[in-house]
């Protein structure tokens, strides 16, 4: 019997059986269209897999093009390392949480370091008031980097710092720290994200304008290859990427093409390839898109390893790409939150079957505080039933060969694959950033998620589908802000009063001197650090020579509206709004805000970009605005609405001095102000006690917000 013929006979007797029972005239016509544009078929065969692109369906792990994994055994001899994400509070606080969770099974250190210290500012400073400790630990000196890592041996523990902005004080310290630990800079291990550029895509939390930002990128690479051969320089970063909306492809090319810039940037400091290469890490997010989570995974080690090759590397180390993975925060709800510890599950799975090195498992309760121990617990015991319950680590690469994995494998890579074209001819990811890009790209895809959400095209478990009629109450974990500034003020204090400030001056200069100069800055951070130097004051000698950036606010038009056209009850909204607009001459005018030092900007822009589209006049505040300051602008702009968008637990210390510089410039209290983002609910009675209007927590729903805001405000006016 001719096979070949026998498979075509199946293969049509198979559409004839799903025509009949999905009732369709036709297989071919039933696609499902993912956020990447990639159409998902019913049905994969042996056929879709022949000739691919840029996967090779042979290939086995441990070689080229490394899509089946960068080591021949993976998870059969090692399984990936827990490594959980966490800081908060004060470096006492903190130390103690990282060493009952090694205690506990977790394998590695992953520090999160609070807004103040990634922004380059001490706690003492009166800008960042409400923001330290809240988001992550403040870090001020190497002091506070000695308590973090107290009976922590750091020639044996591997660390990674989430660091950008203050990225060459922070390193300095760990060094500093390390050293008077009595372990040399050549025994350190770890990483150092120091992934600018995503930062003035999406996270904002950058300090100094591009082009010396990725000087101090290059000088951290350098000094790392001469100095620090177990450390990885970098971690480029696609997960704030996701966060911030972007859909899988996007957020791979995108990653891909900040690497390809990063390796010239180290190029142009004379480095060899192969001197540096094998250090460089990349760290991805794992949404709720189970397959495409493994398919980007796979297609990142293809790729890398085609850009690698360009470049003329022949280390097999680096041709290889090594990711770290965390699960999404944007996925988790503050509705029916006990649902995030499943997605958190599949999440996790996805990444292991995608093939990471390290992972991350988010808590269930951080769409609403930071977590918990209780929370905590879970999330890391998520990784320890993968690795001992489930039978995951008992081959490599389990889902090679399926007809499906491959196939989206594949178009993954070359869809992402043309984006990163489209930035080599804008002249490469510096120039397509400063052209703010990038960062439009993915505020679209951002809104296009939102509105498939608010119109239910997608269904989010307990949030606009199956709601849970009780919603449970949750413990959350509350950080004393006013009692860490006070703590950590203390601790400056005591460090400037003992330190040498002759010493200090002279390494500070000195350190200005080689920003000016081109000499490698992360040397002579080091020795000011040694000189008990604060991160702020590193930071500022840097900014004497290279300024402060200060991003202009840019946001896409018309993408939610669209996808409402012909919608009752959006249609409904917009016409309370020309009514309002006939009343009283004018279209309703919000001001959306960011405040404090919190750079993560997705809600607020979705928010502004929404509202306009369904027909509210819309300021768009810029970033790290003091609560005054937003008061003068409001009153100055004549707005019917303030909208505070929080993330970083700041809004029980910035909203109330916002409605305080609100009193005292519009007297007449005209102006109403709503918040969203993460705010647990325990604190709603407190803001409504400051008159706030109205709260939204993650999950709201655009549309009904808006109504809400629209009513709010047509009451205000009409009393």
């Amino acid at each position: 019997m001719d096979k070949k013929n026998d498979n075509n006979d199946q293969l049509t007797d198979w559409k004839k059986k799903f025509e009949a029972e999905t009732k369709t005239s036709s297989a071919d016509d039933i696609i499902i269209n993912t956020d990447e544009g990639i159409g998902i078929k019913p049905l994969y065969i042996e056929e879709d897999i022949k000739n691919l692109n840029f996967v090779d369906v042979e290939s086995l792990p441990g070689y080229e093009p490394y899509t089946r994994g960068p080591k021949a055994s993976m998870y059969v001899n090692r399984p990936w390392t827990i490594r959980q994400y966490a800081g908060f509070s004060t470096a006492e606080e903190s130390n103690n949480f990282y060493r009952k969770n090694l205690e506990a099974g977790q394998k590695g250190l992953s520090v999160a370091f609070d807004l103040p210290t990634h922004r380059g500012y001490d706690s003492d400073d009166e800008i960042v008031m409400g923001d330290v400790g809240k988001a992550g630990v403040a870090i001020d000196s190497v002091e506070d980097m000695k308590i973090l890592f107290d009976g922590i041996p750091l020639d044996q523990m591997s660390v990674s710092m989430t660091m950008n902005g203050a990225v060459l004080p922070i390193l300095a310290s760990f060094i500093v720290a390390g050293e008077e630990q009595g372990v040399a800079v050549k025994d350190l291990s770890g990483t150092i994200q120091n992934d600018i550029l995503k930062e003035f895509m999406v996270r904002n939390t950058y300090i100094y304008p591009p082009d010396p930002s990725m000087r101090i990128v290059a000088d951290i690479i350098e000094y790392t290859s001469k100095e620090m051969p177990k450390f990885n320089s970098i971690s480029i970063s696609g997960y704030h990427m996701q966060e911030a909306g972007a859909d899988n492809v996007l957020e791979l090319a995108y990653t891909l093409a900040d690497g390809i810039e990063y390796v010239r940037a180290a190029l142009s400091k004379g480095l060899d390839i192969d001197d540096f290469a094998p250090r460089l890490s990349f760290f991805f997010a794992i949404g709720t898109d189970f397959f495409m989570e493994i398919a980007k995974l796979r297609a990142a080690r293809t790729l890398w390893y085609k850009i690698m090759r360009d470049f003329g590397a022949k280390n097999e180390k680096s041709l290889t790409l090594r990711t770290h993975c965390q699960t999404s925060g944007v996925s988790l709800t503050e509705k029916d939150p006990y649902n995030n510890i499943v997605r958190t599950s599949y999440e996790a799975l996805s990444a292991v079957l995608g093939g990471t090195q390290s992972l991350h498992t988010n808590s269930f309760d951080e769409a609403i505080a930071l977590p918990t121990e209780f929370s905590a617990r879970i999330a890391r015991n998520t990784q320890l039933i993968l690795q001992n319950e489930t039978g995951v680590t008992n081959t490599v690469d389990p889902l090679a060969g399926s007809y499906f994995i491959e196939k989206i494998t594949d178009e993954v890579a070359s869809k992402a694959w043309e984006i990163i074209q489209e930035v080599e001819e804008l002249g490469g990811m510096t120039k397509a950033v400063n052209a703010g890009i990038p960062k439009l790209k993915i505020e679209e895809s951002a809104t296009k998620k939102q509105a498939k959400i608010d119109s239910g095209d997608r269904v989010v478990v307990g949030v606009n589908k199956f709601q849970n009629p009780k919603e449970p109450k949750i413990d959350v974990l509350v950080i004393d802000n006013e009692k860490v500034r006070e703590d950590q003020i203390k601790k400056i204090n005591l460090l400037k009063g003992s330190r040498d400030n002759q010493k200090l001056e002279k390494s500070l200069n000195e350190l200005t001197e080689d920003a000016k100069n081109g000499n490698n800055l992360l040397y002579s951070a080091v020795k000011a650090i040694k000189n008990r130097a604060t991160i702020g004051e590193v930071s500022k000698a840097l900014e004497n020579v290279f300024g402060r950036h200060y991003a202009t606010s840019v946001g896409v038009s018309g993408v939610y509206g669209k996808y409402f056209e012909g919608n009752e009850e959006f249609m409904h909204v917009t016409k309370k709004i020309q009514d309002f607009e006939k009343s009283y001459g004018r279209r309703p005018r919000v001001l959306v805000v960011k405040m404090g030092q919190d750079g993560h900007d997705r809600g607020a822009k979705i928010v502004a970009t929404s509202f306009a589209d369904i027909g509210f006049d819309i300021d768009m505040g810029p970033l790290f605005q003091s609560p005054k300051d937003v008061a003068k602008d409001a009153v100055e702009n004549d707005v019917h609405a303030i909208g505070v968008s929080t993330l970083a637990a700041g809004h029980k210390t910035l909203v109330p001095e916002l409605m305080n510089s609100l009193k005292e410039q519009d007297p007449e209290n005209k102006i109403i102000v709503f918040v969203g983002g993460i705010i647990p609910e325990q604190d709603y009675d407190f803001l409504y006690e400051k008159n706030i209007s109205a709260i939204f927590g993650p999950g709201s729903n655009i549309i009904e917000s808006a109504e809400k805001v629209i009513d709010l405000i047509s009451d205000k006016n009409n009393q």
